[in-house]
């Protein structure tokens, strides 16, 4: 017999959710039967803390469209229940239903206009009573008629407001296919990774998003004969002019007081730099470098890939991700498995966007292997530099796609080439098969590589098409610089400033610079007073024990000599071959030579203040070749030093000397 009422729904906002991957088979939970129990809580010591709702059936993955309905089977429902739909991993906002349609064998909800794509668990309750019903991944769709197709296991459309786009590339990270004029795409997928994603288009964007990290993907019923729709809804944009901002190696793992540096910081001054070029009218995007946390930290401090999308979410622009070493969950022995938890949480490990006239590859380059871990055990967290073949197969597919002159920029969390030394040389590759990247590459007419993983600064251009940027850490030194008692400062191995790389791009014209955080954008050496630069244990370590003092020579490398010879030494962190630096003393140009060096004010900010509470230090100071140096003629003349980019902008200081060596030295 059907029994109806007024329907009332409350539907507060919600928030989009990142699904986690489905399980294989509809869940179905059947309850025994038992005594009825009463409609009021008269006899209390009769109740139980659960409902008798019986023979309840929930897909796990619930393909649903606007304005339709949702039939939730079961017996036992009656007319004022309530059904809360609770969204998983950790998000506060749920849907609260009361049943107006009761049935023998089911009950029916409208579907809100409001709801998201997103996993829910249901749980219905009557008074204080309860029972969880199952839980289910919502799916929109667009279209319920589209056929399926011998052999295509997923399908869907891409669509901006309804209407079908054509050509846009989708893909499983293995197969690559692309929409037909009515936005319609097939997939044969293997679902081995758990998403299928699209490559956005140029001036477009993805129109949901989890906080500020853009969703183009959607997690697949891993049931490999399940036939799977998947839509995308994109919003047009104009992107032609836009700005990416590359932010490196961030390593949050709540310690040396990186959250407060993080947000206090980094992230006050990413903001401002995007509200600046926003008012300018351009389109603004992240792009992380890897290293986003530290596994070693993840179980014992409880700061993992969550927490990290806690802090990232406070950037004003869509942040795209990429997966470093130190983001695999170091319980697993195994680089597919301790993959999972990012694939779960942040999203696919290798995937390509288009943003304007560029073309976007992110590649992951670490075959972890962590030797030891296991279930409740952290391992070795060791891990060889290497792109898998899989995702070496799905590159050349991918690139097929893109018109040669087209620009490519390929960005990865360890470098592919060892750092350079002062010849300018090409150096060697520190990633095993890098040498098939370069290939693929090589028909493209102008392609950039980006890296981080060494927390330094340098760039290693191979021809006048393909060029490498390995970009220095947003954490710097691993936070430990601005950590409260150390030395108030923010310095990476290489004595770069912690920052970030700000890459301009006007169609296909590309620019690119590094942004010390804190400091304005003209801001892109420092010089040094050698005649200044002594490090002892005396001034810089003086609480060491006498153990810890006998290192102090050791770390301080050439500066544990006191250097009257009136040379200068100059950091240029954002140096490439086509850089120039001059500097004249009185008019008369000097002499400059371009030699690798330590950095003295990294020395004294990071080791000496390690060694002065009698610890070891974990991370050398970067011997480096963006440095620059030259002789004066006197310890007490003023030097005129002009730096000059490879597109033109002059950078320059009036060096008085004698200059003093201080912890907030520019």
């Amino acid at each position: 017999m059907l029994r109806k009422q007024k329907i009332t729904v409350m539907m507060p906002k919600i928030t989009n959710l990142f699904s986690l991957f489905v399980i294989l088979t509809f869940i179905t939970i059947s309850c025994a039967k038992s005594t009825s129990e009463p409609d009021h809580e008269e006899n209390p010591t009769e109740q139980t803390n659960r409902l008798q709702i019986e023979e309840v059936t929930i897909p796990t993955v619930w393909d649903v469209q606007t304005e339709s309905e949702l039939k939730i089977s079961g017996k036992g429902y009656k007319i004022g229940d309530v059904i809360t739909f609770q969204p998983l991993n950790g998000m506060p906002d749920a849907f609260t239903f009361t049943l107006n349609e009761v049935y023998e064998d089911h009950t029916i909800l409208p579907v809100p206009v409001a709801l998201k794509d997103g996993r829910y668990t249901l749980i219905l309750s009557r008074g204080k009573l309860s029972q969880t019903l199952g839980s289910a991944s919502f799916n929109f769709v667009l279209r319920a008629d589209i056929p399926n197709k011998d052999g295509k296991t997923v399908k869907g459309v891409v669509h901006v407001a309804g209407k079908g786009l054509a050509n846009v590339v989708v893909s499983d990270g293995y197969e690559i296919t692309q929409t037909d004029e009515d936005g319609v795409y097939y997939l044969s997928s293997n679902k081995r990774t758990g998403y299928v994603f699209i490559s956005i288009p140029s001036n477009y964007e993805v129109s949901n998003s989890n906080h500020n990290l853009p969703l183009f993907y959607r997690y697949l019923n891993t049931n490999p004969t399940t036939i799977d729709t998947r839509d995308f809804e994109l919003t047009p944009v104009n992107n032609e002019n836009h700005i990416l901002l590359v932010l490196g190696d961030m390593h949050l793992a709540n310690r040396n007081n990186d959250l407060t540096q993080f947000q206090n910081g980094f992230i006050s001054d990413l903001n401002n730099v995007i509200a600046t070029h926003k008012a300018s009218g351009k389109k603004v995007y992240g792009l992380t470098l890897g290293d986003l946390t530290w596994e070693t930290y993840w179980y014992s401090n409880n700061f993992a890939l969550p927490e990290y999308l806690q802090q990232i979410k406070n950037v004003n622009a869509q942040v795209f991700n990429i997966i470093g070493n130190h983001d695999n969950d170091p319980y697993f022995a195994n680089d597919w498995m301790a993959e999972n938890a990012y694939r779960r949480t942040i999203g696919p490990t290798y995937y390509s966007f288009n943003l304007g006239k560029v073309h976007y590859i992110v590649l992951d380059n670490t075959e972890y292997i962590n030797t030891g871990g296991s279930s409740g055990v952290v391992g070795n967290r060791n891990y060889n530099a290497k792109f898998t073949e899989p995702q070496m197969d799905w590159l050349t597919k991918d690139l097929e796609t893109v018109d040669p002159s087209t620009p490519i920029i390929v960005a990865t969390h360890i470098q592919l080439h060892n750092a350079p030394n002062a010849t300018g040389s090409i150096p060697s590759y520190r990633t095993s098969n890098a040498g098939q990247l370069i290939t693929a590459l090589n028909r493209f007419e102008n392609a950039h590589i980006i890296t981080g993983h060494t927390h330094i600064n340098y760039r290693v251009p191979r021809d006048n098409k393909i060029m490498e940027h390995n970009t220095a850490a947003v954490c710097a030194t691993w936070w430990w610089t601005g950590r409260d008692g150390y030395s108030n400062n923010h310095i990476a191995p290489d004595g770069s400033p912690g920052g970030y790389g700000i890459w301009e791009m006007t169609g296909k014209d590309i620019k690119w610079h590094y942004k010390s955080i804190g400091y304005e954008k003209e801001y892109q050496f420092r010089s040094y007073d050698l005649n200044n630069v002594h490090i002892t244990a005396a001034n810089y370590a003086p609480n060491a024990n006498s153990q810890h003092q006998n290192l102090v020579s050791q770390y301080a490398f050439d500066f544990s000599a006191k250097n009257e010879n009136n040379e200068v030494l100059i950091n240029v962190w954002g140096y490439d071959p086509k850089w120039t630096v001059s500097v004249s003393e009185n008019g008369i140009p000097l002499n400059v030579q371009r030699v690798s060096s330590r950095d003295p004010l990294h020395i004294i900010s990071y080791g000496m203040k390690r060694l002065n509470v009698n610890a070891v230090p974990t991370f050398d100071a970067a011997n480096t070749s963006h440095m620059f140096k030259v002789k004066a003629s006197s310890p007490t003349t003023n030097l005129q030093i002009t730096v000059k980019d490879r597109f033109g902008n002059n950078y320059t200081e009036t060096m008085e000397r004698p200059k003093a060596f201080t912890y907030t030295m520019r």
